[in-house]
């Protein structure tokens, strides 16, 4: 059974960072893809970066060239590098786990607020 732990939320000021870091337990295929998701009240859950299991990552276009997405493999950890963050970052973010024929699976989610 998949388990994932975000971990690295907070409270930060604007054009301030944050890392944001999901563990994963079990077992992780090669093929899966690892994703950080975030949502507001009201709001549908939008995906803000994408990697693929030691492949390329993917952004949207609100956070390209502030945030980094990355892996460590041997930790079965991704990482989330949010840098000059904005108000409208504010959000819980989620992490995202898809491991292709055997499921989807999400964290519990870890807020982040962006404020002076």
């Amino acid at each position: 059974q998949v388990q994932l732990v975000e971990s690295g939320g907070g409270l930060v000021q604007p054009g301030g960072s944050l890392r944001l870091a999901c563990a994963a337990s079990g077992s992780i295929f090669s093929s899966s893809v690892m994703a950080w998701y975030r949502q507001t009240p009201g709001m549908q859950r939008e995906l803000v970066a994408r990697i693929f299991y030691g492949g390329p990552a993917t952004y949207s276009d609100s956070v390209r060239g502030r945030f980094t997405i990355s892996g460590d493999s041997a930790k079965k950890t991704v990482y989330l590098q949010m840098n000059s963050l904005k108000p409208e970052d504010t959000a819980v973010y989620y992490c995202n786990l898809v491991q292709p024929g055997a499921g989807t699976y999400w964290g519990q989610g870890t807020q982040v607020t962006v404020s002076s």
